[in-house]
């Protein structure tokens, strides 16, 4: 793959976050967020692995998955307070549901725009800005907010 060859998508889905690991320990962003993406579409959330799914998410920067995460919370909450424990999440979890929570009651838009909107934008809306942008499209929401704000 760095060298330009390509993973096949029956490597990417049956060893996803393998290669998420390998890929953000060697630097090789594309493949990281290739390998993301595939986990994301190829994963079901549920409340058994919820919070499994939360702080592999969190520990990689995967803010793809930590955003798909954060909806099913969103769209789940009743189940998943009485299922699951929050004792363990990180630190920025309330920010990131608020997001989500946020993201959903603003799907028609209520004129926001620039700083503000970045907020409750998706994970793909900030790596695609931060792309044409021409800055690093890996990292948390947190991260890409940043940046995309020092750029404005």
């Amino acid at each position: 793959y760095a060298y330009g060859g390509k993973a096949s998508d029956e490597d990417l889905e049956a060893n996803a976050r393998e290669i998420i690991d390998a890929a953000d320990k060697y630097g090789v962003s594309n493949l990281k967020l290739e390998a993301e993406a595939c986990l994301v579409n190829t994963t079901t959330i549920d409340v058994e692995n919820v919070m499994d799914l939360l702080l592999y998410a969190d520990s990689k920067n995967c803010a793809l998955l930590k955003e798909a995460v954060m909806d099913y919370i969103v769209a789940n909450g009743v189940e998943v307070l009485k299922k699951v424990s929050f004792k363990d999440a990180p630190g920025e979890t309330v920010s990131d549901i608020l997001a989500a929570v946020e993201r959903g009651k603003n799907k028609s838009g209520d004129g926001s725009s620039g700083e503000d909107e970045y907020c409750i934008m998706r994970i793909a809306e900030l790596r695609q800005i931060a792309h044409e942008k021409g800055l690093e499209v890996d990292g948390s929401r947190e991260m890409l907010i940043a940046a995309l704000k020092d750029r404005s």
